[in-house]
C-alpha cells in the first residue's frame, strides 16, 4: 500500500530521524531511520567540491517502500525554499542512492541537465544522444547488503561526476535551475525516504578541476 501524505512536520527533528552515535571503534555515525520522508540540510552552500561517505542499509522499512527497493539519496545544488519538491526537499539534482540504483541521477523540482545515454538508456559517456532529466547509471557497483559502500560525488561548475566504490557510473553537464539558470552550487540535503541506513566519513573538500583519470573516465576532456 501507499504511505498516507500527511503536513510536513517543519524544520527541527522532533521525530528524531537523524541521529549521530559512535560505533565500537569510536567512529561517528550518522543513523537515518527513514521513518519518514525528510532531508538533513547543511547550512552552507557548496561549489566545485569532492564529495565522499561511507553509505550502509540497516534492516528496517516503512510505507510507502514496504515493497519497494530501500531508497536514499544525497541531494546537491539545493537551492530554493523548503518542500518544493514532495513537500519535502528542496529543488536539486540527486546522486541517487537505491538498492541496485547507487549513481542514478535525479532530477528534482525542474532541474536539467546533459548526460549522454547508451541505446539501454544508461550513461554512455560515448553517446551522442543526451537526455535531460533522471537518468540511469552504467552499472551497479553497489557493495553487498550489510556493507559499506563508498559514494563520491565531484561537482566542478555546472559539471559532475558520480562515482560508486570508485568506479564512474555517470557524469553529467549543464546543470540547470528551473528557470534556466546555470547551476553551479547549494546546500546539500541527505534524504530519508522510508528505508534505516547509515553514513559516516563524510567530507567535503574544495577542488579547483576534475583529477585527470576521473576526467578521462567521465568523458568530460
Amino acid at each position: 500500500g501507499e504511505g498516507e501524505e500527511q503536513p510536513p512536520i517543519g524544520l527541527g527533528d522532533p521525530m528524531g530521524i537523524y541521529k549521530v552515535t559512535k560505533d565500537s571503534n569510536g567512529d561517528r555515525i550518522l543513523n537515518i531511520t527513514g521513518e519518514v520522508y525528510a532531508g538533513l540540510t547543511s547550512k552552507k552552500s557548496y561549489s566545485d567540491y569532492h564529495m565522499t561517505l561511507l553509505f550502509k542499509w540497516g534492516e528496517k522499512k516503512y510505507e510507502p517502500r514496504l515493497e519497494r527497493k530501500r531508497d536514499c539519496g544525497l541531494l546537491y545544488h539545493c537551492y530554493g525554499s523548503h518542500g518544493a519538491f514532495w513537500n519535502v526537499w528542496k529543488r536539486c539534482l540527486e546522486y541517487q542512492i537505491q538498492e541496485g540504483d547507487f549513481g542514478d541521477l535525479y532530477n528534482l523540482g525542474g532541474t536539467f541537465s546533459d548526460v549522454p545515454v547508451g541505446e539501454n538508456g544508461g550513461w554512455d559517456p560515448s553517446s551522442n544522444l543526451f537526455k535531460k532529466r533522471n537518468s540511469k547509471k552504467s552499472i551497479d557497483y553497489e557493495s553487498q547488503h550489510g556493507e559499506w559502500t563508498r559514494v563520491d560525488l565531484y561537482v566542478i561548475g555546472d559539471k559532475a561526476i558520480h562515482v560508486t566504490n570508485g568506479q564512474v557510473v555517470l557524469a553529467l553537464t549543464n546543470a540547470q535551475s528551473h528557470d534556466g539558470e546555470k547551476l553551479t552550487s547549494g546546500q546539500i540535503q541527505l534524504q530519508s525516504e522510508a528505508a534505516e541506513c547509515f553514513m559516516k566519513d563524510i567530507h567535503i573538500r574544495p577542488i579547483s578541476k576534475f583529477p585527470d583519470k576521473l576526467k578521462k573516465e567521465a568523458g568530460l576532456e
